[in-house]
């Protein structure tokens, strides 16, 4: 296919397809879905080979959030039944942190709930992050904590932060329609905050909420302007008690395509898959591995994940090897542009604003109101029709962080 070869071309040397190249990736068969697959997964392997990096995620506080984000279970007034708690101290949060990492996680992604950190929390995420490295040296630490107000960015730096996750989930022109308590150019500015910090920017988006194609790809071209280092990709997961639980719009083979989409148009950046991929994905999920280049380990933030054990042996099975500690994950290339700073060559992974479903691993809904018929709505008439609904598969967290019982790492 003349479309993939010419693609190929282009993410070996970095060459920003066009918007109707990337439309073309979303539009093929299934009878060409393998050829896209291998197609993007040839610039995949030039520039991150056969590695996958482990991320794991720890909810610092949970629930209560005060932004009306459509596609988050944490949001103002969602019903769903998900654990509701304050911070976790600096050592609980360690101690979380330490299941991820003893089972070959190489990040740790910190999240809370709200819509931005106070300087008070700045200073709790500042001592929890003390409290991990003190622990565990070689660790990557992402931040997800919301709109960042001037000076909060430099001070997780300073704190020993590398990465900060701020996801700008859907493109500027249906944002209104996921969320009306902040804007799309709030979720920018942060990005750009953290960029000036010095942390390596994060980024990305929730496919699933009702959107186009043409939303899609305005996401991610909007994404490859701000060059984050990682750009976490969620589907969404529909929980029960939000507004988009109705919205089951995705097929695994629609969530290949936009992984493809993504790695020709971001090809030499660490693309994560995030939340809602044992959901959508299923059976499929190793075909993504030969996509992206990163996954999260185990449990989400209000969901549960495949086991731990399980995301271990599938990487294993599809032929790719976990990435170690001693690693670099981005190009050399990457880590040069960025004055070689050690957390640019690293990921982040994350979500934003209160219901930042932490480093991209989104779970929820709501933001148009209640009315969950008309959100993202907007420009859907390439959209697929919505698909049977798998509420089996949706099963919220009940241990970990926040709980009196073992992690799922």
């Amino acid at each position: 296919m003349d479309l993939l070869n010419t693609l190929v071309d282009k993410g070996l040397r970095r060459e920003l397809p066009t918007r109707e190249e990337a439309l073309a990736v979303l539009a093929t068969s299934d009878d060409d879905l393998l050829d896209v697959v291998a197609a993007a997964g040839k610039v995949r392997r030039h520039w991150f080979g056969r590695r996958v990096k482990l991320n794991y995620l720890v909810n610092l506080k949970s629930g209560l959030c005060p932004e009306d984000c459509s596609y988050c279970s944490q949001r103002l007034g969602s019903k769903a039944d998900i654990l509701k708690y304050t911070w976790l101290k600096p050592d609980e949060a360690s101690q979380a942190a330490a299941a991820g990492l003893a089972g070959g996680a190489k990040r740790v992604c910190l999240v809370a709930s709200g819509r931005g950190p106070t300087d008070r929390d700045v200073d709790r995420v500042s001592e929890t992050i003390k409290a991990i490295k003190e622990q565990n040296e070689a660790v990557e630490v992402c931040a997800c904590l919301g709109l960042l107000s001037d000076g909060q960015a430099e001070r997780l730096r300073e704190a020993g932060a590398d990465a900060y996750n701020h996801n700008l989930n859907t493109s500027e022109s249906t944002y209104g329609d996921i969320t009306t308590t902040h804007t799309y150019a709030d979720r920018v500015d942060t990005v750009n905050k953290a960029h000036a910090a010095g942390l390596s920017a994060c980024s990305g988006l929730i496919a699933g909420m009702g959107e186009s194609d043409e939303d899609l790809v305005d996401v991610v071209f909007s994404l490859r302007d701000l060059d984050p280092d990682s750009v976490p990709v969620n589907f969404l997961i529909p929980f029960e008690g939000t507004p988009l639980a109705k919205e089951w719009n995705l097929t695994p083979q629609r969530c290949l395509r936009i992984l493809a989409m993504v790695r020709f148009v971001c090809p030499d950046v660490e693309v994560r898959i995030a939340g809602g991929r044992e959901v959508h994905l299923r059976t499929m999920q190793p075909l993504a591995l030969h996509l992206a280049n990163s996954i999260f380990l185990g449990d989400y933030l209000t969901s549960e994940g495949q086991a731990g054990k399980a995301d271990l042996e599938m990487v294993a099975d599809a032929g790719f090897e976990v990435e170690g500690a001693g690693e670099v994950t981005l190009p050399e290339h990457r880590v040069e542009a960025a004055g070689g700073c050690g957390s640019r060559g690293s990921a982040g992974g994350g979500s934003v604003c209160g219901s930042h479903e932490g480093c991209g691993s989104h779970e929820g809904a709501d933001a148009c109101g209640t009315a969950a018929a008309t959100c993202g709505t907007a420009g859907t008439a390439s959209a697929p029709a919505a698909q049977e609904a798998r509420t089996d598969l949706v099963a919220v967290r009940r241990r970990g962080a926040g709980t009196d019982l073992a992690p799922n790492a």
